[in-house]
């Protein structure tokens, strides 16, 4: 239990896909302006995420090994189907999100962190059990990275900032920032 929670741990705050590995910036620039939409955003790579995760379990488990060569293309078709049900359900369940995410939600599919987390869970070798816990807390990492740039921005938003600052430049300070902040638990656990 305490291996799983590392594992979570680690791929939350110590080897956090956007802050530390730079993974998935796409989103976390695109769709962290307000702190509602991060959130949802975050949900949806979550779920990608944690069913990706499952299916490499089940490819390197059962498909991989007969047809290594196979991985990069397989990882890449799993990606792109599960973002597509992802799409479907919730144009269908909420449009408004829909059109709230925009382009966004349909680069989940080229979402680095998505196809990162599938090449490292196979590269540590991790089971279904492990891969679970380390989508989750890549997933929890994402969205926690989401909501903290979200906020920063209404902050920002909010605040008397000059109009020359308000621009990308400034999003990518704070991005800095949280980067900076975040490399400080590098100490935390080893990886």
């Amino acid at each position: 239990m305490t291996e799983l929670a590392g594992i979570f741990l680690s791929a939350m705050l110590v080897n956090n896909f956007t802050l530390v590995l730079f993974l998935g910036l796409c989103p976390f620039l695109g769709v962290s302006a307000k702190v509602e939409t991060a959130v949802r955003m975050g949900g949806a790579n979550v779920f990608v995420l944690t069913i990706t995760s499952l299916v490499a379990s089940f490819l390197n488990a059962y498909i991989l090994p007969y047809a290594p060569w196979l991985r990069l293309i397989a990882f890449i078709v799993v990606i792109a189907s599960l973002v597509q049900i992802v799409e479907a359900a919730i144009k269908k369940l909420s449009p408004a999100l829909f059109r709230e995410l925009g382009i966004f939600l349909p680069l989940i599919t080229t979402n680095c962190a998505i196809l990162g987390l599938a090449i490292f869970q196979t590269n540590r070798g991790y089971g279904a059990v492990e891969g679970l816990a380390f989508a989750l807390g890549a997933g929890a990492g994402l969205t926690l990275a989401l909501i903290l740039m979200a906020s920063l921005r209404e902050k920002i938003e909010l605040s008397d900032v000059p109009s020359i600052a308000r621009s990308m430049g400034l999003v990518l300070i704070l991005a800095g920032s949280l980067s900076l902040a975040f490399m400080g638990f590098a100490g935390l656990l080893s990886s």
